[in-house]
């Protein structure tokens, strides 16, 4: 008998199961400085411990994008192995800030299972949680993945469809211990404009583009233990292309989202998540952003702020969503729904 593991297959999941996800990872200082040569990565609250100290913190935490990282490419063995897509995300907070040093695991629950009408595939609904070294949840969140059949032949599972909250209620968001904008320095963060200062409906062009490329991308799947096989191994899509992974598209358009909302510096949820068309070596990204809602916070100093972000690899200026027919235009990568605390 084979040791390896082919992954599993869509047969190979229940509604209920409970996967305990192998490799903790413990994360050192060098990731974060890994990441910022990966992302124009310049929110100043994970950039210097001193403006994080001046914010009621210990420290300068790690990047919510990079334990996210982390805690997803944990999972991707055991849900994604065999995915054709990654197609969305909902529920999803973070819950207490990842320090170096940290050790986090991952957990996932399936929650929803229904098979595609070709019969090769079938949708897999996860809820995962990060846990660090003392068992406390860091991050949580629904994915979404489309996977692969073994057996075409293979009975159907009962479909079941987890009915989800389109987007997480401002009471519910967590903010960090401690923090604290009423000592804010808007100069060493780069930006004067305040919670206040944005409206709910305006858009905002981040200007910036940048070209992906295959280097940067397979060191950075291959920093968070992602193992899916459509990133590394051209021979599985039809059209003969590496997928760049969709987070790497994530975190490119957060960091290209600092002109313009440099002040939005702590992600605190995850309220829904698309990546709309595939995103391959040579493709520009750029990014936009809509203000969806604002609300208070009990924290000194801090309002929270709903965006839609945006990246598309559209021509400068373009702000690209959807075409005629209501679907997602064909230069959109990724819809990404959020809030993020910022200073009043």
């Amino acid at each position: 008998m084979s040791k390896t593991s082919p992954g599993r297959f869509f047969e190979d999941y229940q509604v209920g199961q409970v996967i305990r996800h192998a490799i903790p990872r413990t994360i050192a200082e060098g990731e974060r400085a890994l990441y910022h040569a990966l992302y124009p990565a310049r929110h100043a609250l994970y950039s210097s411990d001193e403006f994080a100290v001046d914010c009621g913190l210990d420290g300068s935490p790690m990047d919510d994008l990079l334990a996210f990282h982390v805690v997803f490419g944990k999972t991707v063995p055991d849900i994604s192995l065999n995915a054709i897509a990654n197609l969305g995300y909902a529920e999803g907070r973070w819950l207490r800030p990842v320090w170096p040093g940290d050790t986090l695991r991952a957990e996932s629950e399936v929650i929803g299972l229904r098979e595609n009408s070709n019969g090769k595939s079938g949708i897999v609904w996860v809820r995962t949680r990060g846990l660090n070294q003392m068992g406390d949840a860091v991050l949580e969140y629904v994915r979404w993945a489309m996977v692969r059949k073994r057996d075409p032949a293979a009975p159907a599972p009962e479909t079941v469809v987890p009915d989800l909250a389109k987007v997480v209620a401002a009471q519910d968001l967590v903010v960090p211990e401690g923090l604290d904008f009423s000592r804010y320095d808007f100069d060493l963060a780069g930006e004067p404009h305040r919670w206040g200062d944005y409206e709910i409906g305006e858009t905002i062009d981040h200007v910036d583009g940048v070209t992906v490329e295959e280097a940067e991308h397979m060191l950075a799947t291959r920093l968070w233990q992602n193992t899916a096989k459509v990133h590394f191994d051209a021979t599985i899509r039809e059209d003969g292309k590496r997928l760049i992974y969709g987070g790497h598209v994530i975190s490119m358009a957060r960091a290209l989202s600092f002109n313009g909302l440099a002040n939005a510096q702590v992600m605190v949820a995850l309220n829904a998540g698309a990546h709309a068309n595939p995103c391959h070596a040579g493709d520009t990204i750029r990014a936009w952003s809509e203000v969806l809602d604002k609300a208070p916070t009990d924290a000194p100093g801090i309002g929270a702020i709903r965006l839609r972000l945006v990246a598309h690899k559209g021509a400068a200026g373009e702000l690209p969503l959807r075409g005629q027919a209501g679907a997602y235009a064909p230069e959109v990568l990724l819809d990404l729904d959020y809030w993020a605390l910022i200073p009043l």
